[in-house]
Protein backbone atom coordinates (compact mmCIF):
# COMPACT_ATOMS: atom_id res chain seq x y z
CA UNK A 1 0.00 0.00 0.00
CA UNK A 2 1.57 3.11 -0.90
CA UNK A 3 0.88 5.49 1.77
CA UNK A 4 3.65 8.29 1.34
CA UNK A 5 3.24 11.71 2.80
CA UNK A 6 1.75 12.92 -0.79
CA UNK A 7 -0.76 10.38 -1.08
CA UNK A 8 -1.95 10.56 2.22
CA UNK A 9 -2.39 14.60 1.49
CA UNK A 10 -4.22 13.50 -1.82
CA UNK A 11 -6.42 11.44 0.12
CA UNK A 12 -7.34 13.99 2.67
CA UNK A 13 -7.98 16.19 0.13
CA UNK A 14 -10.32 14.18 -1.65
CA UNK A 15 -12.46 12.96 1.74
CA UNK A 16 -15.73 13.91 2.70
CA UNK A 17 -14.81 14.86 6.51
CA UNK A 18 -17.39 13.81 8.89
CA UNK A 19 -18.06 16.90 11.04
CA UNK A 20 -19.26 16.82 14.50
CA UNK A 21 -21.39 20.25 15.61
CA UNK A 22 -23.29 19.31 18.89
CA UNK A 23 -23.37 22.48 21.19
CA UNK A 24 -22.08 21.82 24.90
CA UNK A 25 -19.48 19.53 23.89
CA UNK A 26 -15.49 20.78 24.02
CA UNK A 27 -14.18 21.34 20.96
CA UNK A 28 -10.00 19.66 20.72
CA UNK A 29 -7.79 19.56 17.79
CA UNK A 30 -4.91 16.75 17.93
CA UNK A 31 -2.05 15.84 15.79
CA UNK A 32 -1.47 12.62 14.24
CA UNK A 33 2.02 13.48 13.39
CA UNK A 34 3.87 11.14 10.53
CA UNK A 35 7.70 10.69 10.00
CA UNK A 36 9.73 8.83 8.53
CA UNK A 37 12.65 6.69 10.86
CA UNK A 38 14.80 4.29 9.01
CA UNK A 39 13.16 4.63 5.86
CA UNK A 40 9.36 3.68 7.56
CA UNK A 41 6.33 5.93 8.73
CA UNK A 42 6.09 6.22 11.92
CA UNK A 43 3.41 8.03 13.98
CA UNK A 44 4.33 10.03 17.41
CA UNK A 45 2.70 9.59 20.46
CA UNK A 46 2.39 10.78 23.93
CA UNK A 47 1.88 9.21 27.31
CA UNK A 48 0.26 11.53 29.30
CA UNK A 49 1.27 12.69 32.51
CA UNK A 50 -0.27 12.21 36.28
CA UNK A 51 -1.32 15.89 36.30
CA UNK A 52 -3.20 16.71 33.50
CA UNK A 53 -6.78 17.71 33.91
CA UNK A 54 -8.46 15.22 31.48
CA UNK A 55 -7.35 11.31 30.30
CA UNK A 56 -4.42 10.96 32.94
CA UNK A 57 -1.36 8.44 32.07
CA UNK A 58 -3.45 7.81 28.60
CA UNK A 59 -1.74 6.69 25.56
CA UNK A 60 -2.78 10.19 22.97
CA UNK A 61 -1.82 12.62 19.76
CA UNK A 62 -0.29 15.83 21.07
CA UNK A 63 -3.01 18.20 21.20
CA UNK A 64 -5.90 19.29 23.65
CA UNK A 65 -9.02 22.19 23.70
CA UNK A 66 -9.37 25.05 21.66
CA UNK A 67 -8.20 28.36 22.95
CA UNK A 68 -9.68 31.30 22.19
CA UNK A 69 -6.88 32.95 20.23
CA UNK A 70 -6.76 30.15 18.09
CA UNK A 71 -7.66 30.68 14.15
CA UNK A 72 -9.03 27.52 13.09
CA UNK A 73 -8.52 24.00 14.55
CA UNK A 74 -4.92 23.09 12.97
CA UNK A 75 -3.82 25.99 14.99
CA UNK A 76 -5.07 24.42 17.80
CA UNK A 77 -3.47 20.87 17.08
CA UNK A 78 -0.44 22.47 16.33
CA UNK A 79 0.10 24.62 19.35
CA UNK A 80 -0.80 22.16 22.09
CA UNK A 81 2.10 19.86 20.04
CA UNK A 82 4.99 22.71 20.78
CA UNK A 83 3.55 23.21 24.03
CA UNK A 84 3.34 19.71 24.97
CA UNK A 85 6.24 18.32 22.92
CA UNK A 86 8.53 21.48 21.78
CA UNK A 87 7.87 20.89 18.10
CA UNK A 88 7.69 24.05 16.20
CA UNK A 89 4.25 24.71 13.46
CA UNK A 90 7.43 25.62 10.64
CA UNK A 91 9.06 22.17 11.10
CA UNK A 92 5.27 20.55 10.47
CA UNK A 93 3.95 19.94 7.26
CA UNK A 94 0.08 19.77 7.53
CA UNK A 95 -1.64 16.95 5.23
CA UNK A 96 -5.14 17.61 6.10
CA UNK A 97 -7.93 16.84 8.52
CA UNK A 98 -9.94 13.75 9.05
CA UNK A 99 -12.81 12.97 11.04
CA UNK A 100 -14.37 14.38 14.01
CA UNK A 101 -14.79 11.66 16.96
CA UNK A 102 -16.87 12.18 19.95
CA UNK A 103 -15.81 11.53 23.51
CA UNK A 104 -18.06 9.76 26.65
CA UNK A 105 -15.89 12.62 28.17
CA UNK A 106 -17.23 15.66 26.62
CA UNK A 107 -14.83 16.29 23.22
CA UNK A 108 -15.44 16.68 19.86
CA UNK A 109 -11.85 15.86 18.88
CA UNK A 110 -10.83 16.29 15.49
CA UNK A 111 -7.51 15.18 14.00
CA UNK A 112 -5.34 17.30 12.09
CA UNK A 113 -2.61 15.16 9.91
CA UNK A 114 1.08 16.20 9.77
CA UNK A 115 4.43 14.84 8.49
CA UNK A 116 7.84 15.75 8.92
CA UNK A 117 10.58 14.03 6.97
CA UNK A 118 12.77 13.14 9.73
CA UNK A 119 12.04 11.90 13.25
CA UNK A 120 11.08 15.19 15.35
CA UNK A 121 13.16 16.77 17.71
CA UNK A 122 11.38 16.65 20.90
CA UNK A 123 11.71 18.70 24.06
CA UNK A 124 8.89 17.16 26.93
CA UNK A 125 6.56 19.78 29.09
CA UNK A 126 6.74 17.20 32.12
CA UNK A 127 3.80 19.03 33.34
CA UNK A 128 1.75 17.51 30.54
CA UNK A 129 3.60 14.34 29.01
CA UNK A 130 5.50 11.50 30.79
CA UNK A 131 6.86 10.06 27.40
CA UNK A 132 7.44 10.13 24.29
CA UNK A 133 6.11 6.85 21.71
CA UNK A 134 7.38 6.25 18.03
CA UNK A 135 5.08 3.73 16.39
CA UNK A 136 5.95 2.13 13.25
CA UNK A 137 2.38 2.78 10.97
CA UNK A 138 2.73 -0.95 9.82
CA UNK A 139 1.74 -1.93 13.45
CA UNK A 140 -1.16 -0.51 13.16
CA UNK A 141 -2.21 -1.53 9.65
CA UNK A 142 -1.39 -5.04 10.89
CA UNK A 143 -5.03 -5.82 11.66
CA UNK A 144 -3.57 -8.78 13.97
CA UNK A 145 -3.02 -6.14 16.31
CA UNK A 146 -5.76 -4.44 16.60
CA UNK A 147 -8.23 -5.68 19.37
CA UNK A 148 -12.30 -4.85 20.32
CA UNK A 149 -14.01 -5.04 23.09
CA UNK A 150 -17.69 -4.21 23.59
CA UNK A 151 -18.53 -1.93 26.43
CA UNK A 152 -21.93 -0.39 27.25
CA UNK A 153 -22.26 3.29 27.83
CA UNK A 154 -25.14 5.12 29.00
CA UNK A 155 -27.40 1.81 28.07
CA UNK A 156 -25.91 1.87 24.46
CA UNK A 157 -23.34 -0.67 23.53
CA UNK A 158 -19.56 0.70 22.67
CA UNK A 159 -17.09 -0.67 20.16
CA UNK A 160 -13.70 0.47 22.16
CA UNK A 161 -10.50 -0.83 19.91
CA UNK A 162 -6.72 -1.59 21.86
CA UNK A 163 -3.87 -2.04 20.56
CA UNK A 164 -0.98 -3.11 22.78
CA UNK A 165 2.36 -1.68 21.39
CA UNK A 166 5.88 -3.09 23.72
CA UNK A 167 3.40 -3.61 26.97
CA UNK A 168 1.69 -0.55 26.41
CA UNK A 169 -1.96 0.22 26.23
CA UNK A 170 -3.44 2.31 23.47
CA UNK A 171 -6.83 2.38 23.42
CA UNK A 172 -10.15 4.93 23.65
CA UNK A 173 -10.65 7.66 21.20
CA UNK A 174 -6.29 7.37 20.18
CA UNK A 175 -6.64 4.09 18.70
CA UNK A 176 -10.19 4.86 17.05
CA UNK A 177 -9.04 7.56 15.33
CA UNK A 178 -5.80 6.07 14.33
CA UNK A 179 -7.75 3.06 13.39
CA UNK A 180 -10.15 5.13 11.30
CA UNK A 181 -7.92 6.84 9.37
CA UNK A 182 -5.89 4.07 8.12
CA UNK A 183 -9.11 1.85 7.34
CA UNK A 184 -9.90 4.86 5.32
CA UNK A 185 -6.70 5.16 4.00
CA UNK A 186 -6.35 1.60 3.06
CA UNK A 187 -10.15 1.80 1.75
CA UNK A 188 -9.57 4.54 -0.68
CA UNK A 189 -6.07 2.89 -2.04
CA UNK A 190 -7.78 -0.50 -2.63
CA UNK A 191 -9.81 0.94 -4.90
Amino acid sequence: MNIEPDRIQEFLSRHRRKEINQPGLHRAGVLILLFKKEGELNVLLTKRSSEVEHHKGQVSFPGGSVDADDKDIVATAVRETEEEIGIRSSAIRILGLFDDVWTPSGFIITPVVGYTPDPPEVHISTGEVDEILEVPLAFFMDMKNERVKQLVREGKPLDVYFYTYREIQIWGATAWMMRSFLHALRGETER
